[in-house]
Order: structure tokens, then sequence, then C-alpha cells
């Protein structure tokens, strides 16, 4: 299994930026997909899971109504749409994935919010 982050960057507040998670080594579309992240000092936290079939998703509070979790099982990829971005959200943004009882986890992809 492997789960590979892209698309972080520096973004000033209220901006919007997409991170996607190329995953491989797995049946991709018959399983659930999260996103997590973890700021400077404080511990890792769930942002967004997206479950198939169905794409039913869920959001951690701090981010409901500001961020989309959504996937193309075509291309085995996961994205999170995060709009109206604030200072507080900048992070190591991780991808997710439970595989046969296996916990997996990408190698993070920094996400900055400043002006």
């Amino acid at each position: 299994v492997q789960l590979v982050e892209s698309g972080g960057g520096l973004v000033q507040p209220g901006g919007s930026l997409r991170i996607s998670c190329a995953a491989s080594g797995f049946t991709f579309r018959s399983y659930a997909m999260s996103w997590y992240r973890q700021a400077p000092g404080k511990e890792r936290e769930l942002v967004a899971s997206i479950i198939n079939p169905g794409g039913i998703s869920n959001y951690a509070d701090s981010v409901k109504g500001r961020f989309s979790i959504s996937r193309d099982n075509a291309k085995n990829t996961v994205y999170l749409r995060m709009n109206s971005l604030k200072p507080d959200d900048t992070a190591v943004y991780y991808c997710y994935a439970r595989v046969r009882y296996q916990d997996y986890w990408g190698q993070g992809t920094q996400v900055t919010v400043s002006s």
C-alpha cells in the first residue's frame, strides 16, 4: 500500500487550495479514505473522511462548510478541496487508509496559510 500526497503550498488567508492523494497497492474503491492534519505542537486530528460506495463524507466541525473531500475511483485518488482558508488551517496534511486491518499513512503535504 502506498499513499502519496501532493498539492500543498503557501496560500493567503481566504484563499483556496486542493490537495491530492494517489493510492496504490490495494482495491481503492473498496475502502474509506481520510485526511488528517497535524499542526506544530498539536496532535494529529481527523479532518474529513469519505466512504465507498455512496461517497458519504464527514468532517471535523472546524472545517465544515469550507472543506470538501471527494474521490475518483478510476484514478485511485482522493482530494481535499479547501476554501476560505485560515491561518489555523496551517498544518501538515496526511492521507490515511485502513486496509486489511492495518493503518497506512502518506508522507504528508505542508499547507501554510499566511499573508
